[in-house]
């Protein structure tokens, strides 16, 4: 997949093409990497989620809602999610991380998309990010 193809699955496109390739950096590969992008993203897509689904089910409880939040939001459906963008492919890693399959761990992938999520909220608004949020998970 070639550097242009991310932001056409995403549904975005970035002013600031050096905010993607930094969400796509871990740690491993050097500095600047992706782990405060992550922890940014991680707070935007819970917010996200949980106005999308106070919105769509106005009739239900608290505790409805944090486990429909917490089902979409874990490791496993955020790495399913960044496999389906191919997100792994264009993954930054060090030597040690590529020779271990970094590119395929879940932890990775779903940390990934995470930050490329904080990266779209600092690049184009909280607006940027819930559209390719809400189009991404709205299934």
């Amino acid at each position: 997949m070639s550097e242009a193809e991310l932001p056409a699955r995403l549904g975005y496109r970035f002013r600031d093409p050096r905010l993607l390739r930094q969400a796509l950096t871990h740690r491993s590969y050097g500095a600047p990497h992706n782990e405060r992008l992550e922890f940014l993203g991680d707070g935007v897509l819970n917010c996200v989620i949980a106005w999308l689904l106070f919105q769509r089910f106005p009739g239900l409880p608290e505790g409805h809602l944090s486990r429909l939040r917490a089902n979409l939001v874990n490791q496993d459906s955020l790495s399913r999610l960044a496999l389906s963008l191919d997100l792994g492919e264009q993954l930054l890693l060090g030597e040690g991380e590529l020779k271990s399959g970094g590119f395929r761990r879940g932890s990775i992938l779903a940390d990934s998309l995470e930050a490329v999520f904080g990266a779209i909220y600092l690049d184009g608004g909280l607006e940027s990010a819930q559209a390719v949020i809400e189009r991404l998970l709205a299934s």
